[in-house]
């Protein structure tokens, strides 16, 4: 039974706040790049199927992206209000990283959003995608400053200890920290794929109500296309940077493979499923397949890792928890993997847009991109534990001074007003998903002129637009 001291509470807080905020930059991400793409092959083919697509995942985009920001404020206050401990240490290093992404999300994304949003037939095509790609970079980079503070964290470099805190002395070693490179390709890889997996999703729900337009099919062949690229690919940046893990962050890996003591044997057996128990420093009931923990693991058939017994109880992290987070990651890895394959397999045999069981299949395969990038955050975070910065700075001396009572009366607050807010904009993101393409979307002029009558754009209205000449002409008597 865990403890619901303050610092149980704080972590509790924190991980709810993530949790919620880390769905919004994933998708933001991907359809920003997504939308980038569907308008460089407009411009490249005139086709109007990638016009009418850009429109409707731009809609979608927005909302997703309004919330990622809302979520995003909230992070950045609870370094100061729960972690003030850990801002007074480490904030010289962290706090300029997180300066650069708000100075990047500012003037590359909030930038060039509004010209996105309502450009389209006020500008030119040319400055018109110049502004998506822009925004498209924008996400990007202000990601890349993200996970260098975090990688930071876990990784730390370039640094030394004056008078009890942090002082950078080597900003490039800051940056490109020993786990900076693995956990950004991993990261961005994962939100490119959680995307496929959503847009496929939504194609799939149209599909199987029997809506075969050639926009629905199109961003479902453009989905799976991406699946099968990128999930693979993600099986194996993964590996590398479980190697990685493995060199700076030992004891992550022994928990997450749940192995307390080295083999007299050489190799090491790969336990699939158990029950590791903290208490009696075992794996319980563990299903193992001899040698294969040693050939993945250390890429050799006789390889060892440091079993957990190895290291003092206070300075090990949690192997129940990290054990089966990584493997419902790894789990649904392997279903992407064959989502994209079987998708390959329709498609040769021209039957992709004909099977109803790979169509659910694909709609209940939608939010395992965001389940997995959960359970891949809490097995490193969780996994990094008891530190807050690796080997520097325990997790309980970061927290702040509050009391219990505090942090609990804050967290049930954070949860009713996340649940509310967030709820009702996931609500409205997915009504407009079902609301499916509009022909020739952003066709239409703009009128808006001087002595014109119009309303307003409504560029994240689930409703059509309607024009004032049409609204007077069915309301005579106005």
């Amino acid at each position: 039974m865990i403890a619901l001291d303050a610092l149980t509470l704080a972590r509790v807080q924190f991980g709810f706040t993530v949790s919620f905020h880390i769905i919004f930059p994933a998708l933001t991400i991907g359809l920003a790049s997504y939308l980038a793409v569907l308008e460089g092959w407009w411009l490249h083919s005139r086709k109007q199927v990638y016009q009418d697509l850009y429109h409707f995942w731009l809609k979608i985009f927005a909302i997703n992206f309004g919330m990622g920001v809302v979520s995003g404020l909230v992070m950045a206050y609870q370094f100061g209000t729960n972690w003030s401990y850990f801002s007074a240490f480490a904030g010289s290093v962290t706090g300029p990283l997180l300066t650069y992404e708000v100075l990047t999300a500012f003037f590359l994304e909030a930038g060039f959003l509004g010209v996105m949003m309502f450009g389209w037939n006020r500008v030119g095509p040319g400055l018109h995608f110049l502004s998506t790609i822009m925004v498209a970079l924008g996400t990007l980079v202000s990601a890349t400053w993200i996970i260098a503070s975090n990688s930071w964290m876990h990784t730390p470099a370039g640094y030394e200890i004056v008078a009890g805190k942090v002082v950078p002395t080597d900003w490039l070693q800051v940056i490109l920290n020993p786990s900076f490179p693995y956990r950004l390709a991993h990261m961005g890889v994962a939100a490119f794929l959680a995307t496929a997996l959503f847009v496929a999703a939504v194609a799939a729900w149209h599909l199987l109500r029997g809506r075969q337009q050639p926009a629905i099919r199109k961003m479902f062949s453009m989905a799976l296309w991406m699946a099968l690229l990128v999930a693979p690919l993600q099986a194996l940046i993964g590996d590398f940077h479980g190697l990685n893990t493995l060199k700076h962050q030992p004891a992550k890996v022994a928990a997450i493979e749940g192995h307390w003591e080295n083999h007299a044997s050489p190799g090491m057996p790969l336990t699939l499923f158990g029950w590791p128990d903290m208490k009696r420093e075992e794996t319980r009931y563990a299903l193992q397949i001899p040698r294969l923990g040693g050939l993945i693991l250390a890429h050799s058939w006789d390889g060892q890792i440091p079993g957990l017994k190895e290291f003092a109880p206070a300075d090990r992290p949690n192997a129940t928890i990290v054990f089966w987070t990584f493997r419902i990651m790894v789990g649904l890895g392997v279903l992407m993997i064959a989502l994209g394959v079987w998708g390959f397999y329709l498609r040769c045999r021209k039957r992709l847009y004909q099977s109803r069981a790979f169509m659910h299949f694909a709609l209940w395969m939608g939010p395992t991109g965001i389940i997995a990038i959960l359970a891949g955050w809490y097995t490193t975070e969780i996994g990094r534990q008891p530190w807050t910065v690796y080997g520097v700075m325990r997790t309980a001396d970061a927290v702040s001074t509050h009391s219990a009572l505090q942090l609990g009366i804050s967290l049930v607050i954070f949860v009713l007003v996340y649940f509310a807010v967030f709820g009702a904009g996931i609500v409205y993101m997915m009504r407009l998903a079902q609301q499916g393409p509009i022909l020739n979307e952003g066709k239409e002029t703009n009128p808006g002129g001087p002595g014109q009558l119009h309303q307003p754009m409504r560029p994240l209205s689930a409703a059509p637009a309607v024009s004032k000449d049409k609204e007077q002409n069915t309301n005579p008597g106005n």
